[in-house]
């Protein structure tokens, strides 16, 4: 039996992969979270943070510096409450500092 392989488009290869249809939700879902705070984000930081992993309900935010991480962190309370309020349940948010240029 010989196998021919061909390039399938990402959608397809989406609809077809029980793993990447689940990773594909979870980066619209977090994507999401993100839209729904992004207004209460100063607005020098919100091209500093990226929306990161969702795990079991602890949602990850990527920041670009120890300065950023150290504001978010004294936000947590209320984005949590906000995410809460608009039905997108969360736990926990962790900051972390991500190395690259976001």
């Amino acid at each position: 039996m010989q196998r021919r392989h061909h390039a399938i488009p990402l959608q397809q290869a989406v609809q077809e992969s029980p793993t990447f249809a689940l990773l594909a939700s979870r980066v619209r879902e977090s994507s999401e979270r993100l839209q729904a705070i992004r207004s209460l984000l100063p607005a020098p930081l919100r091209a500093s943070v990226q929306a990161g992993p969702i795990e079991e309900g602890t949602w990850c935010l990527l920041v670009s510096s120890n300065a950023v991480a150290a504001k978010l962190r004294q936000m947590t309370p209320a984005l949590q409450a906000h995410l809460n309020q608009k039905g997108m349940h969360v736990s926990t948010i962790r900051i972390k500092v991500h190395n690259k240029t976001l």
